[in-house]
């Protein structure tokens, strides 16, 4: 399956379950089915199909529980990594200038530009290569994602199972080695609202 593939699917079904994603969900499970049965193959139809069984307004509310009411399960990848410091518009920023150098119209629909559907559908569709090196580049949040969806038990957490397969390399098996991915850490300037979870801070703000 190829990674262009895994990173649409999995765009959608980490975007909010809206009508257009649920009536999108036979298709993906269709376009999934003609594929080998490799692991990130079994992770995105497990998804599909449980969100697919999930009626529509207990799966919305699901969603926004896992993704809207806490920062554990933060999608935007840069939050993991600079939190709320001045340091993160410098970085939402080149997210949007990878955006412009494409030369293609970007979606944002509302989000951030480093919200992980909308780098996921950049790195399917308009330049694979400058995408994956975004997911790779923030393969710390990532992990450090997975891990806590896989934690919480998420029908979720096969999604982003699948995206972190799609990289180089093998994945952490616990925080302390996913957080090593991210490198130094930033000195901390936090700006704007006080952390979720002091335990599980991201990691400008000292998470472990």
């Amino acid at each position: 399956m190829s990674a262009r593939l895994v990173h649409q699917v999995a765009s959608w079904l980490l975007s909010y379950p809206d009508d257009e994603v649920v009536a999108a969900l036979p298709d993906l499970e269709a376009a999934l089915r003609e594929q080998r049965p490799a692991a990130p193959v079994r992770e995105l139809l497990e998804v599909v199909e449980r969100l697919r069984d999930t009626p529509v307004e207990q799966l919305r509310h699901d969603y926004v529980d896992t993704f809207d009411l806490t920062r554990r399960h933060a999608l935007h990848l840069s939050y993991w990594t600079e939190g709320d410091t001045r340091r993160r518009g410098e970085v939402l920023a080149a997210f949007k200038q990878v955006y412009r150098d494409s030369g293609r119209v970007v979606r944002l629909d509302g989000e951030l530009p480093d919200h992980l559907p909308v780098v996921l559908e950049f790195a399917a569709v308009v330049d694979p290569e400058r995408g994956t090196e975004m997911l790779q580049r923030y393969r710390a949040s990532l992990e450090l994602l997975r891990i806590e969806l896989e934690d919480d038990e998420s029908v979720w957490a096969g999604a982003v199972r699948a995206v972190c397969a799609t990289l180089p390399g093998a994945s952490p098996r616990t925080r302390t080695e996913a957080m090593a991915l991210a490198g130094p850490v930033q000195p901390v300037e936090t700006v704007g609202l006080e952390p979720y979870d002091p335990r599980l801070l991201p990691l400008a703000e000292g998470a472990r």
